[in-house]
């Protein structure tokens, strides 16, 4: 009997679980009202430089993800004004898991059950925003860290895990890489290859039909880079030079 209870009590977990994640989707994609995003920074290095840094953060810091959401959703027919807002949480102090280095899927699994739960109970202080996506901003000290981790979104939780570095010289591309991941956690996929983070043709590209084809003016927000050739890409410095393709807006609702 004990043994049916504990199959029972783990069903209605598992379904509590998958009904809030569907609804979560849902919820997330429908764009009848628009999304909360609330950012927390992290000291990752411990450094002065990312002390100050974080010190010197308001919402104006990230002010150019909504007006990229904004412009790029009215492509799409899109009729939010806002389709995202973006707040600034309070500075944490503890550390989300560190990813598995290798990328089996069950450690991954595992990895994101604990990051899961880290974002459960971790202390975001006395009254944080309410959010409809949590992402969490790790600082590096560029002259110690001339490069970083990849960062992550997960789908499944709402969750953003952003490495940046610490400098106003690198605001820009911190906005493209937070961008990133917070389409992924829309369901939002990659567009480049992992092997040598090229972006992949013709989803990858800004512009894939163009002629000629190299080099390419504007970045493909999930192919990530903007490609100079077909062996080369390069970092956009800011959003401005980065869209939203037809690919990923079917991913996040903005198309059928």
């Amino acid at each position: 009997m004990w043994k049916m209870i504990r199959i029972g009590l783990l069903l209605y977990l598992l379904l509590m679980v998958g009904g809030g994640t569907w609804l979560a989707r849902a919820r997330t994609t429908d764009w009848n009202e628009a999304l909360w995003v609330t950012v927390y920074p992290i000291n990752a290095d411990g450094s002065r430089v990312s002390a100050d840094y974080i010190s010197g953060l308001d919402s104006a810091a990230f002010a150019a993800i909504p007006a990229f959401m904004a412009r790029e959703g009215r492509r799409f027919g899109v009729t939010l004004q806002s389709p995202v807002r973006v707040t600034l949480g309070a500075t944490l102090t503890e550390m989300p898991p560190p990813p598995p280095h290798n990328r089996h899927p069950l450690a991954v699994m595992y990895w994101s059950l604990k990051l899961r739960y880290w974002n459960f109970r971790v202390d975001k202080g006395p009254a944080p925003p309410p959010a409809d996506i949590e992402v969490f901003v790790q600082y590096f000290d560029p002259a110690s860290h001339r490069s970083l981790s990849h960062s992550l979104g997960l789908q499944k939780g709402l969750i953003g895990v952003v490495n940046a570095f610490a400098d106003r010289a690198y605001q820009g591309s911190n906005q493209v890489v937070l961008a990133h991941e917070l389409l992924h956690t829309l369901g939002a996929t990659d567009k480049y290859d992992p092997a040598t983070n090229l972006p992949l043709h013709p989803h990858g590209f800004a512009d894939p039909g163009s002629q000629p084809l190299y080099p390419q003016t504007r970045a493909e927000i999930m192919g990530g880079r903007i490609p100079v050739s077909s062996t080369e890409a390069a970092t956009p410095r800011r959003l401005r030079q980065v869209v939203v393709g037809p690919l990923t807006a079917r991913e996040i609702g903005w198309l059928e």
